[in-house]
């Protein structure tokens, strides 16, 4: 329940934010309140949407092995998460900077009010198609039911919501760089993990091999049925008894994400020609 509300407060989040900016920068325009609306409309049916395809795909899928399915899911929502947190590194500045100037180029009369729901709802649609495919993912591990995938989706998206609409209001103080600095550690976290756990899919489909299993037991110092194991496991990706190539593809992702997140923040500079 936990991870799922992580994913969607951190989605929802995200585009709220874009939306509350463009607000505030059209929020002398009579007409704009019908554009934004239109526009979250159109994301959310188009979210919803491939949400329904999600599903159906899985289906289908159903004739190439539970396991390796599985894995291919996990490991989808892996690289995804990984590559957002990689891409918002490099780009969250400049999302944010052009949302603000398209505010002002429909403000200035240079952009169609028309732009503003093609945006807002572009950025609905990205964050709603992520969510799905990161959810399936938390499905497809097994360790999370239907229930509780649902329930922390709820409550990722009423908190995310009330935080866009109290940052944009003024109400909450907290700049945004700290609520994506803790959001961006959670979810590399479960980057690791789902990486982890579509390993362990592949053992099972006999596709890799084991290397050690279990690598280590710690159930006697903290077992995952705990209440804390099973914090420290939704959080941290946390096992007690690991398989040894699990541990490969946790470390690995830790260490290919936070270098492709410190490779992002570097900007080239360019000195001009003598």
């Amino acid at each position: 329940m936990l991870s799922s509300a992580i994913i969607v407060f951190r989605e929802t989040l995200e585009a709220a934010l874009v939306i509350g900016i463009i607000a505030v920068a059209t929020r002398d325009m009579r007409t704009r309140n019908a554009w934004l609306g239109t526009g979250i409309v159109a994301g959310v049916l188009g979210s919803l949407l491939v949400a329904a395809f999600t599903g159906h795909i899985a289906d289908l899928a159903q004739g190439m092995g539970q396991e390796l399915f599985n894995a291919g899911v996990l490991g989808l929502a892996a690289v995804m998460l990984a590559w957002h947190n990689i891409w918002m590194a490099r780009h969250g500045m400049e999302l944010a900077r052009d949302a603000k100037q398209l505010g002002k180029d429909v403000t200035s009369g240079s952009r169609e009010m028309s732009a503003l729901a093609l945006v807002v709802g572009l950025a609905i649609l990205r964050e709603g198609s992520e969510t799905a495919l990161f959810l399936y993912g938390l499905l497809s591990g097994g360790e999370e039911t239907l229930g509780s995938v649902l329930g922390g989706g709820a409550l990722g998206l009423v908190l995310g919501c009330l935080a866009g609409v109290g940052l944009y209001a003024g109400v909450l103080r907290i700049p945004t760089r700290i609520f994506f600095t803790v959001t961006n550690v959670l979810i590399l976290f479960l980057a690791a993990s789902m990486a982890s756990q579509a390993a362990r899919f592949l053992v099972q489909a006999d596709v890799l091999p084991s290397l050690a299993s279990p690598l280590w037991n710690t159930t006697w110092l903290l077992d995952n049925a705990s209440l804390a194991g099973r914090v420290l496991h939704t959080l941290m990706g946390y096992e007690a008894m690991p398989t040894g190539i699990q541990v490969v593809f946790y470390v690995s992702t830790l260490a290919l994400v936070l270098s492709g997140m410190r490779v992002a923040r570097v900007r080239p500079t360019f000195k001009p020609a003598p």
